[in-house]
């Protein structure tokens, strides 16, 4: 392959960010290792993040808790901190030591995560969450900037998006093994199996983690110029001057409104609307309803995840080294699939037909990581990817996780209200119904999360346009 890549070649005014060759400086080995190592993190990072969401209800009933502390805990608390700290966290990588910063992060999440285990009461949960917040928000945006600098320009889509896999790959344990563990030994093991592996992992980055800034260093000061720290301003100015870069990260958080929204209330949509039929399936496989359907859902986002995460690297790497614009394509029309499998998901009565249809819209939420994040990571000059990643991580969380869950709850409740009216009952209300009125509030229920879910899976069409108008700024605007 030619140096020269569509709408690569150095411009005047482009600044020091043009990389001539963009040559890695590892072995095409040690890349590979490396690659494995990060994404074995990431798969980490996600697991102490995930597993929580099937140890709810025994938190709740061990500590006295209620449905507002718990979705406190594991939703606004660690989002806050995460969100906050990530762009921070993201300037000390770009001048830093990157293994080191790595490994500090994952004993950090790590530990609180195991800590998590010993918690006697609502403060001590709280604290344990937002220590692995602070951990965890040192992660991707220091993954990337040095899977950057591992990898070839011409490959690189393709290794962010396998570094990305880690995400489907730690939801799904994290999802299964909480409610697998939880249910023989207890919520409190839980935590403690999910916090080891990251100190396990801290010891092989610290020691086999490679800084390329150490051989730029020894390589003298023309070269080090190409890792220079990049005032925080100076980022600024850069990334707003990059509309590409902003098409990019409205579009993935406003995919990660539907994502998390839907992610965090598909187990109660199953569980109101296919009450008898989960009971059954799940006596078939020898399991209790919750812990069949965490693990099948979790089961669902691995393989879609994973799938999603290499066809959208393959593609932008395949494609986008003849045209950058395909970088927008795959991620703008894969929705037109996945939104009627969504719909016909929510609306079939078979339970197990509800949830293979589900494995192809987990592909589509997956498939613009190897596009964006590569993307991404070429519109910025080296000494900022890190900060450029965190950027793109902090309006993705706070639009995403943030707002998503939140937005869905809150307009799940207007649905419900609305089909109360007539009963004259109320959401509320429904907490001290009993007899018919606790009937006819179920069958609300049920019915109002069905039809929110239908009405989020509309939002796609937003996301769709936002990659589709990448294609119109990628070429001028990307740097390496």
């Amino acid at each position: 392959m030619t140096e020269a890549v569509v709408g690569e070649t150095p411009r005047a005014g482009a600044g020091a960010g043009v990389v001539v060759g963009d040559a890695p400086p590892v072995s095409a080995r040690y890349r590979t290792y490396a690659l494995i190592l990060l994404m074995l993190i990431n798969a980490v990072n996600i697991l102490d993040r995930m597993v929580i969401t099937n140890l709810i209800e025994p938190i709740k009933e061990d500590l006295n808790l209620t449905d507002g502390q718990v979705g406190a805990m594991a939703g606004f608390y660690f989002a806050v901190v995460y969100t906050l700290l990530g762009i921070p966290l993201a300037r000390w990588a770009d001048r830093g030591d990157r293994p080191r910063i790595l490994t500090l992060a994952l004993t950090v999440w790590s530990g609180f995560s195991l800590l998590g285990g010993f918690a006697q009461n609502f403060a001590m949960l709280v604290a344990s969450r937002m220590g692995v917040a602070v951990g965890e928000a040192g992660c991707s945006p220091t993954a990337h900037s040095l899977l950057t600098e591992y990898t070839p320009r011409e490959k690189r889509a393709m290794a962010l998006s396998v570094y990305s896999m880690g995400g489907p790959i730690g939801a799904m344990a994290g999802m299964a093994m909480g409610a697998v563990v939880a249910e023989s030994y207890g919520w409190r093991t839980a935590f403690l199996v999910a916090g080891m592996p990251g100190l396990v992992l801290a010891l092989f980055a610290i020691f086999t983690l490679k800084e390329p800034r150490r051989a730029l260093k020894a390589a003298g000061a023309a070269a080090a110029r190409a890792a220079e720290h990049v005032p925080i301003r100076a980022a600024v100015r850069v990334l707003s001057r990059k509309p590409t870069f902003w098409f990019f990260a409205i579009g993935a958080a406003l995919y990660a409104v539907v994502a998390y929204a839907h992610s965090h209330f598909l187990a109660s949509y199953f569980v109101r609307n296919y009450t008898p039929e989960l009971t059954e399936l799940a006596a078939g496989f020898g399991m209790q309803p919750r812990g069949f359907l965490g693990t099948a859902l979790g089961v669902i986002s691995g393989v879609g995840g994973i799938a999603g995460s290499l066809i959208g690297g393959w593609f932008a790497d395949r494609f986008g080294a003849r045209d950058l614009r395909w970088y927008g394509v795959l991620p703008a029309v894969f929705p037109l699939l996945s939104t009627p499998l969504l719909w016909w998901a929510f609306l079939t009565p078979n339970l197990p037909l509800a949830l293979l249809l589900l494995i192809v819209p987990t592909i589509g939420h997956a498939l613009w990581y190897g596009p964006v994040y590569g993307g991404v990571q070429g519109l910025v000059p080296p000494g900022m990817r890190a900060t450029a990643a965190a950027v793109l991580l902090f309006v993705m969380n706070m639009i995403g996780l943030g707002g998503g869950p939140t937005l869905f709850g809150i307009a799940n409740d207007m649905m419900t209200n609305r089909l109360l009216a007539d009963a004259g009952l109320t959401v509320s209300a429904c907490h001290q119904a009993v007899g018919e009125a606790a009937a006819i509030c179920a069958t609300a229920s049920a019915k109002g999360i069905r039809e929110t879910m239908l009405w989020s899976t509309a939002l796609m069409i937003l996301p769709m346009i936002c990659f589709w108008l990448s294609r119109r700024t990628i070429r001028q605007d990307m740097e390496s």
